[in-house]
């Protein structure tokens, strides 16, 4: 099975209710918006994509590691676009959630989506116990304020940034995830693919800053602009848009050499390479 079919279906096992269960119409509708149609779900591909190249041995289990992956994702946006936080109008090509549904479902369906992440890798410990309890705390620490996307929002009310701090949990840390929680969905140690997740973050990251800079909520298919509204730190704002470009090119060509030896490193290599070609593209006319 194709890893966007993969992904697709441990979504929608993840969201199924139980059998006789009852959930306000309105809440089940707001998490199907939050969830579907989703974007490039590039977290849960880079898991799969390292499980494959340490064997996936246990796919029922790096399935639900990509899903509860991608949920946590999905309730970061919803939370994200709140007005407490970016008051931000589109996602993914659509109304934001609060939007869409009313701020008071979008704030519980946020709360859902990270509490139903960690129910999905949970019910995988049925099938790989010890591998269930790692990936539990792996996510665990990339979600939460120390090492996780809680720190990197709470970075946006401090008086000052560290750019590099803020950009590594904003961004970086569901990355980390993804590439540790590949590992470790095949019992391999994850520690070796810590590096590979941190600059692959940074790359979205500075991409994201750049287009946020340079493209239209058109072409992004979220609200642009937010970082020079909200006075929020970016790599443009910090090296100008010449200077994240090359910094965002240097990024990738780390990436790519910070593989870690495994069965399936060259297919790996394929496509973070491939990602890094769809992480650059940006209108060279947008650039200037």
């Amino acid at each position: 099975m194709q890893l966007e079919s993969r992904i697709e279906s441990a979504l929608t096992r993840a969201l199924a209710p139980p059998t006789n269960a009852v959930t306000p119409p309105l809440l089940r509708s707001a998490l199907t918006h939050a969830v579907f149609p989703g974007g490039a779900r590039i977290r849960p591909t880079i898991l799969l994509s390292v499980a494959l190249a340490c064997g996936d041995d246990r796919p029922e289990v790096s399935d639900a590691a990509a899903a509860a992956l991608e949920l946590i994702h999905c309730a970061s946006l919803a939370h994200d676009d709140l007005p407490a936080f970016d008051n931000a109008d589109l996602r993914r090509g659509k109304p934001s959630l609060h939007r869409a549904h009313g701020e008071p479902l979008a704030i519980l369906a946020g709360d859902s989506l990270i509490v139903l992440a960690f129910e999905t890798l949970a019910a995988a410990g049925e099938l790989a116990p010890d591998r269930a309890v790692k990936l539990i705390t792996a996510l665990g620490r990339r979600t939460g304020a120390v090492q996780g996307i809680c720190a990197g929002q709470a970075w946006e009310s401090e008086p000052a940034v560290d750019l590099q701090a803020y950009h590594l949990a904003k961004t970086g840390a569901l990355f980390i995830a993804a590439t540790q929680m590949g590992a470790l969905s095949t019992g391999a140690d994850p520690d070796p693919w810590e590096d590979l997740g941190r600059l692959i973050g940074e790359a979205f990251q500075v991409a994201d800053d750049l287009k946020d800079a340079l493209l239209s909520s058109e072409a992004t298919g979220k609200t642009s602009g937010r970082d020079a509204v909200l006075h929020r730190p970016s790599a443009v704002q910090s090296m100008g848009v010449v200077g994240a470009t090359k910094h965002l090119q240097d990024i990738l060509s780390g990436a790519i050499a910070s593989i870690p030896s495994c069965p399936g490193e060259a297919k790996l290599a394929q496509m973070v390479q491939a990602h890094a070609r769809r992480i650059m593209d940006i209108p060279a006319a947008a650039r200037g």
